[in-house]
């Protein structure tokens, strides 16, 4: 007899009033939330503005979720297009089924439209973001557990996951691998952060060692799931999905090491008649301020000073001091015919 085990929720919905609060959403949102947060941090971090990761979310999330609904709706349709199936349950998206792997491809879409419109280079973003969708994950994954799916095989370990008897399930005692992978997720997290650290990772590596780390830790928490899914040679869809996108993570972060390394300097660069052109003015302003600036820092007895020089070195001497030279001096005059007076260029 097992003592010990983790209870599942006898339902995952609460109603207040005719409003239902279903825990699956409640996981999704927060792990949205945590995401964000956590992004907006790594962003400013790296030289970008606080609240360019929300902005770009804006057009990422609603990209992920209708990406995720597709994935699980096309390799699972005959959960929804079989004999005796309503194609309408294939929008009910509360009641659980995002693929991941729809979810990053097309919030990838998303996420591209939102940079291009804010001139963010994708792979910057991607890299502040990527410890946050994993954490995001480890929360949805949270939404299984509201809805007593995606366990693994019987077991009578402590850890076990109850199921009570249900539409597509029998009850007993299974692996709960949600928990697998919420904790794997966390752990990918920490990774993720601490690489991006030590190695200052840039031009979407960080992001491609997320997805490698978490590809890694989905082929063995697959091979536990005993829920309906599609085969390929006799392994689950979903274990060729990761193997495939590991790859393609581990070359995309080789070759990126390789053609460009090191870390983005400048992650979002100020827009065009921003602080760039107010540093041009000022630096006008203190050109134009200088010829004043350098005549206050002049001695005070300058004056006397110019009053002292020849005429021929360009200074305008003092009235005063003209007024005390002598007549015959004020008389000398140059050569006629080697320098022009002022009484010829009057005429």
């Amino acid at each position: 007899m097992t003592l010990a085990y983790i209870p599942s929720p006898s339902t995952g919905v609460l109603h207040l009033g005719p409003i239902p609060l279903r825990g699956y959403a409640f996981c999704i949102i927060i792990g949205v939330f945590v995401a964000v947060w956590l992004g907006n941090k790594r962003w400013i971090a790296r030289g970008g503005k606080p609240g360019t990761v929300a902005d770009i979310a804006v057009w990422a999330v609603p990209f992920g979720l209708v990406g995720g609904r597709l994935y699980h709706v096309i390799t699972d349709y005959q959960l929804y297009f079989g004999e005796g199936r309503d194609w309408v349950d294939a929008f009910k998206i509360w009641e659980g089924g995002l693929g991941i792997w729809g979810a990053i491809a097309l919030g990838a879409v998303g996420a591209w439209i939102g940079c291009r419109l804010r001139g963010i280079p994708l792979p910057a973003w991607a890299d502040a973001l990527a410890p946050g969708i994993a954490i995001a994950q480890a929360f949805g994954r949270w939404g299984n557990w509201f809805n007593q799916e995606l366990y693994g095989r019987p077991t009578d370990l402590p850890w076990a996951l109850k199921i009570s008897e249900g539409p597509n399930r029998v009850a007993g005692l299974y692996h709960p691998t949600f928990l697998y992978e919420s904790l794997w997720c966390l752990g990918v997290a920490a990774l993720v952060i601490w690489a991006d650290r030590r190695f200052r990772l840039g031009h979407g590596r960080a992001f491609a060692l997320y997805v490698a780390a978490y590809c890694s830790g989905r082929v063995w928490i697959e091979y536990m799931r005993v829920d309906e899914a599609h085969h390929i040679l006799g392994v689950r869809l979903n274990v060729w999905t990761a193997i495939v996108v590991f790859i393609l993570a581990v070359v995309y972060f080789v070759l990126s090491a390789k053609l460009r390394p090191g870390r983005e300097e400048v992650v979002e660069p100020e827009p065009s008649g921003g602080s760039g052109d107010t540093a041009g003015s000022d630096r006008d302003g203190a050109d134009a301020a200088k010829p004043a600036a350098d005549a206050k820092t002049e001695p005070e007895g300058s004056a006397g000073a110019d009053a002292a020089k020849p005429a021929g070195d360009g200074a305008e001497a003092p009235a005063s001091a003209d007024a005390a030279r002598p007549e015959a001096d004020k008389a000398e005059a140059k050569p006629v015919g080697l320098t022009k007076g002022p009484e010829a260029d009057k005429s």
